[in-house]
């Protein structure tokens, strides 16, 4: 049976969202547009999951905005901000962000923004101070993610944030990663506009939200029925916002257990570094997510101890799962001063609040043998 180590990647959907969710996708199908007693009825079920929603974000209803995920969230926020500021033509973001950022950020300069991006530590860890430095009078977002997807390091959003609202800028956080770890709330965060994704916490693939400020401008990436107010328009899926505002609900309350798993998390990495030779643990030692141990082992093909984890019935990644069959070097990890060799020996391994240690011992073994494996194919 595999020992499912890959929960930054995606999550088990979680039992109580799956049953939350059943009437909407068989006795109640109804579109929440619709006018008749079942689309009312539907209507309904949505306003309260947004409204569960908000709850959890620290926002408004109507500044939710549901999408088909991180990616879609990153894009809108992105995309729909820089393109409504009426301000100028500049974004300031990190070296180290997630590539539905990242790229979002080409497609702006393809356009005829300005994108600065803001270099990080070995920590992977941006200066506040350097990010403020960055904005310019032209600056019409500050991007910012709370939490790396692949070296787990918390960066200060609230500090970038509380800088930026001096400048009357606005920032985007993508909280994919964090939600379930860290707050979330964007009056406690300071920030405009949050992204989250719903595999990642037990909802199901293919839902999302982003959540921006309503003193916010923001421009649609998808244009037809106005639905959401405009903003994102399409039919809204009923059954998957009714999931992921229990998923939300659910991460909310396992936050209280962020310690513990932080404490399992701390005994793995200690055992991975004292029995593998060259192994280093990166990303920043305290200020990371608590289910996040990412490594490189030098001299070691990460793909290749990948692979072998796998045969042993482990299963982690190598990096993001982003950028799963890539043989490039991790950017995050190049951005971070790593070189390139090092850089393309990342693993990843990513726990849940129900992952035990026995499990964890068993992975620590799994890695010691898979590395001298490895070692001795070489």
């Amino acid at each position: 049976m595999t020992i499912y180590l890959d929960h930054a990647a995606t999550s088990p959907v979680r039992r109580e969202v799956l049953e939350a969710m059943w009437p909407f996708l068989t006795t109640e199908p109804a579109n929440p547009s619709s006018r008749h007693t079942p689309g009312l009825r539907a209507q309904r079920a949505l306003a309260a999951a947004v409204e569960e929603i908000a709850a959890v974000l620290g926002c408004r209803p109507g500044e939710v905005i549901l999408t088909s995920g991180g990616t879609e969230a990153d894009n809108l926020a992105v995309k729909g901000i820089s393109l409504a500021r009426p301000r100028g033509r500049h974004v300031v973001t990190t070296a180290v962000e997630h590539p539905a950022v990242l790229e979002s950020c080409r497609s702006l300069e393809r356009s005829g923004f300005a994108i600065t991006r803001v270099p990080v530590d070995r920590d992977g860890i941006v200066d506040p101070a350097a990010a403020t430095a960055a904005i310019r009078e032209d600056t019409t977002l500050v991007s910012v993610q709370l939490a790396n997807n692949e070296v787990g390091s918390v960066q200060p959003v609230a500090d970038i944030a509380a800088a930026a609202a001096r400048h009357r800028v606005p920032v985007h956080t993508d909280a994919v990663q964090a939600v379930g770890w860290l707050p979330v709330d964007l009056g406690e965060l300071g920030v405009d506009a949050i992204s989250v994704a719903g595999h990642k916490i037990g909802a199901l693939r293919g839902t999302g939200v982003l959540a921006v400020r309503s003193r916010v401008p923001l421009e649609p990436l998808l244009h037809g029925g106005g639905q959401q107010r405009g903003r994102r328009s399409g039919t809204e899926d009923v059954a998957g916002a009714v999931g992921l505002a229990t998923a939300l609900r659910l991460a909310e309350r396992d936050r209280s257990k962020a310690a513990e798993v932080a404490a399992r998390r701390d005994r793995f990495v200690r055992e991975v570094v004292a029995g593998v030779d060259g192994a280093q643990l990166t990303g920043s030692a305290s200020r990371r997510l608590p289910n996040n141990a990412s490594f490189c082992f030098r001299g070691v093909s990460g793909e290749s101890l990948l692979v072998e984890l796998d045969r042993r019935g482990i299963a982690v990644s190598s990096g993001s799962a982003c950028a799963a069959g890539s043989d490039e070097p991790s950017p995050v990890l190049t951005a971070m001063g790593y070189e390139p060799e090092l850089a393309g020996a990342a693993l990843r391994v990513s726990i849940g609040v129900h992952t035990t240690e026995a499990e964890l011992a068993a992975a620590a073994e799994a890695l010691r043998e898979a590395a001298r494996a490895v070692r001795t194919l070489a």
